[in-house]
């Protein structure tokens, strides 16, 4: 057990007390779509079908039915054994965090707490290749942090020295790393204190809000989508006190919330989506749903044929989250994200099952079209912009595959309160946006040691779309190291070719795709090959043709198992050959 002065360090300081105008693409992109298989009428779907498979319990926890509970998944019969909420609402959290690891690993009741269970407060055990050691995914609502809250990540992370870091996620949200589980309870009450949560951020529960990363500065943007996400945050968590009605979902579930052109949330990779639109004059949301990536399929989000009043936003959420929990299937893991639920049932039934679900039993029909500008062309909001704010300028920072160090993470807090006011945003890229700079104190920020070495506001055109999932230093899913190579492959790329405009390249260490390589323009999935010399090396997919904003699409195979020594040429060959690269004449000393 941890000592108290221990303890002590993760508490904050009050707790040791007591854009421009529009730009147009010619023509009209088409709308994003997925052609899901052929599903039954409406009349074809069983009544028993719709029974509900969970039901509530004392505690105010949802459980499967008894008659439900054959052919389940692992992880439903670890969800089964024992209420993996209870270690936040029951407070098992701080017995459990008491136990040795030994005698944790030696009782499979506590095991299953520490390698299942802590996902529900956002504690991931590494025990592959991190024994003993936790990454903590918080909950940021629009990717919206303040300085208070990083000195205070950073804090945490600096006492691990060389095990502690952190990493932005690709959903505008933090990771922290090194955490070891008897110095848990006080994080919490860290994070606590500073406002934030880790609650109901892994496993099966709704993921982090995602919204405009720069609602409310942005000259262009449609609606600030800050009030919606901190109200989907606040449902979703019950104000960080923890909400057992949407907890036992049959898998992980992501929302968004759409407030620019641009489409920088990534709406079709949702499994809901809030479309700003308005009808009968009044300002609202059309909704698309389903969208998911999945290690054996993917697809793009759906219309519900649903609107709903911008004032009233939660009632459909609450719906669908319901609807999903009461009739997802609890099988193999890789079919039950909502989409396969939508597929089984058909749209019109889903719907039909959602409506039922609503307040009043009324669900209105989706308005004829959206905001969205079909013809805009993406923004760049790396670098300097000027804000909404008359004097005011945003600066948005690259940081290279979005792994960060205390040191860093204490400099940006630093630079938000000396040259903004106290805020930072995070993007589903991995990078930073610092609001609210005068534009007399640009250069003096653009001067900066951290932005001129570190966190440039200017990358390449390669390493500003470069994004890479954790990889197996740290993840035990992942087959590859990614990180790392992923900055080694696009620098020697960069000594081959010239390219003449961003190409964004993913990196996912797995399947699981947490690298989102299906919306990249160049994607690579980690998997095993045999070399030249028929020995086992790491490998990867090669993907090409997503794309993101009005004209979305998932991008598909190109091709398959290039081990990473090698791909290099092979990257640079395809750069020339469908984005317009040009060979660059290498010096000998490059050679």
């Amino acid at each position: 057990m941890a000592s108290s002065a221990s303890l002590q360090r993760f508490l904050p300081p009050s707790a040791h007390a007591a854009s421009s105008s529009s730009r147009r693409r010619p023509g009209r992109a088409r709308a994003a779509v997925s052609v899901p298989p052929p599903v039954p009428a409406a009349g074809e779907v069983p009544s028993e079908r719709l029974e509900p498979r969970v039901e509530q319990r004392e505690g105010g926890y949802w459980v499967l039915k008894e008659k439900y509970r054959t052919g389940l998944n692992p992880q439903e019969k670890v969800k089964l054994e024992k209420e993996p909420m209870g270690l936040f609402m029951e407070g098992g959290i701080k017995d459990l965090a008491k136990i040795p690891m030994e005698e944790i690993d030696a009782a499979k009741l506590t095991k299953d707490d520490v390698d299942v269970r802590l996902k529900w407060l956002g504690l991931f055990h590494r025990r592959k290749h991190q024994y003993g050691r936790f990454m903590m995914r918080l909950k940021l609502p629009n990717g919206v942090t303040t300085s208070e809250q990083t000195r205070y990540l950073a804090s945490v992370i600096e006492a691990y020295g060389a095990d502690g870091c952190a990493d932005v996620t690709t959903r505008q949200n933090w990771q922290i790393r090194g955490v070891t589980l008897p110095d848990v309870p006080a994080i919490l009450e860290g994070l606590r204190a500073v406002g934030l949560t880790s609650l109901q951020s892994g496993m099966d529960n709704v993921r982090n809000p995602v919204g405009n990363p720069l609602a409310g500065i942005d000259p262009d943007e449609i609606v600030d989508t800050r009030p919606y996400t901190n109200l989907l945050s606040s449902y979703i968590t019950n104000n960080s006190q923890g909400n057992p009605t949407i907890t036992n979902l049959p898998r992980k579930w992501n929302v968004c919330v759409i407030g620019t052109h641009d489409l920088y949330e990534h709406p079709h990779i949702n499994d809901l989506a809030y479309m700003p639109a308005v009808k009968d004059g009044k300002f609202g949301f059309n909704l698309l749903v389903g969208g998911f990536i999945s290690p054996k399929r993917w697809g793009e989000a759906l219309p519900l044929d649903a609107w709903v009043p911008g004032d009233d936003i939660i009632p459909v959420c609450k719906a669908i989250l319901e609807a999903y929990r009461d009739l997802g299937n609890r099988g193999n893991r890789q079919k039950t994200r909502m989409m396969w639920l939508i597929d089984e049932l058909g749209m019109e039934v889903f719907r039909s099952e959602v409506e039922k679900r609503m307040p009043n039993g009324v669900l209105e029909r989706a308005a004829p079209e959206d905001l969205i500008d079909k013809k805009w062309e993406r923004r760049d909001y790396l670098g300097v912009h000027p804000q909404k704010q008359e004097g005011l300028s945003y600066v948005g920072l690259h940081v290279p595959v979005g792994r960060l160090q205390a040191a860093d993470m204490f400099k940006l807090a630093r630079l938000a309160d000396e040259y903004g006011t106290g805020e930072l945003r995070l993007t589903v890229e991995q990078n930073i946006v610092l609001p609210n700079v005068r534009n007399e104190r640009i250069d003096a920020l653009l001067a900066e040691p951290l932005l001129r070495e570190r966190l440039s506001p200017q990358p390449s055109l390669l390493l500003k779309g470069l994004v890479a999932c954790t990889g197996n230093q740290f993840c035990g899913q992942a087959i590859i190291e990614t990180k790392a190579r992923a900055l080694q492959v696009t620098r020697e790329v960069e000594k081959r070719v010239t390219v003449p405009r961003p190409v964004r390249m993913h990196w996912t260490g797995c399947p699981n795709s947490c690298g989102q390589v299906q919306v990249a323009d160049i994607g690579f999935m980690g998997c095993l090959t045999k070399d030249s010399d028929g020995n086992i090396c790491e490998a990867a997919d090669i993907f090409v043709g997503g794309r993101v904003g009005s004209d979305s699409h998932l991008a598909d195979v190109y091709k398959k198992a290039v081990p990473c020594k090698d791909l290099v040429p092979v990257v640079a060959d395809l750069l020339v050959e469908r984005f317009g690269a040009v060979p660059r004449e290498r010096e000998e000393d490059e050679e």
